[in-house]
């Protein structure tokens, strides 16, 4: 069974740490006071707001060499949110690739909340995580690990897909905070 460490101990962290122990896979956290801590998983899920993910690719990069990293931010403009503050053809995931070349990135879990993963369900529907990457060994990883938990989930392409998903997430999350649907509602991916 695989083993991850999750950066991060918010909301959406301890959320797929249930979704990933209640498939039987090993968790550890590496919270932001934890100050150059081992890095014992094989994936690690970097379940922070994407402000983090400079600092965090600098601090551990070296530690993050021949992993899987999988990205669940959505980089958008907290001030504003009216905006993505990534370059038009790009994504926080491809950002994160070129600071961890040793790594393999995958874009996953930025179109849920936490709510729908802790409830496995969004509306009457299974929760589905939709997983982008370019290593189809690791995205395959990634989807066993979320469908062990009791999630649906579906490989959504090659890693310049992440753009697209951050654009989703993008649009759930301005619904959400324009309380125009409530944080245990979402897109679901009806299959």
């Amino acid at each position: 069974m695989t083993t991850f460490t999750i950066f991060g101990t918010g909301s959406m962290a301890t959320a797929i740490a249930s979704v990933l122990t209640k498939g039987g896979a090993t968790v550890e956290h590496i919270g932001s006071q934890d100050k150059d801590a081992a890095v014992n998983g094989s994936v690690a899920i970097l379940a922070v707001p994407y402000p983090a993910l400079a600092d965090i690719s600098q601090q551990y990069g070296e530690k993050l060499a021949g992993k899987v990293v999988v990205d669940i931010s959505n980089p958008l403009n907290f001030e504003t949110f009216d905006s993505l503050v990534v370059p038009a053809d790009g994504s926080a995931a491809a950002e994160l690739a070129a600071a961890l070349p040793s790594s393999t990135v995958l874009k996953a879990f930025n179109t849920n909340f936490a709510a729908t993963l802790t409830d496995q369900s969004v509306g009457p529907n299974r929760t589905t995580v939709m997983v982008a990457g370019d290593d189809e060994a690791a995205k395959q990883q990634l989807v066993a690990a979320v469908q062990a938990g009791g999630l649906k989930a579906v490989d959504a392409g090659a890693l310049k897909r992440a753009r697209e998903l951050e654009s989703l997430g993008f649009v759930q999350l301005t619904l959400a905070a324009g309380e125009k649907i409530p944080w245990n509602a979402g897109f679901a991916l009806v299959h």
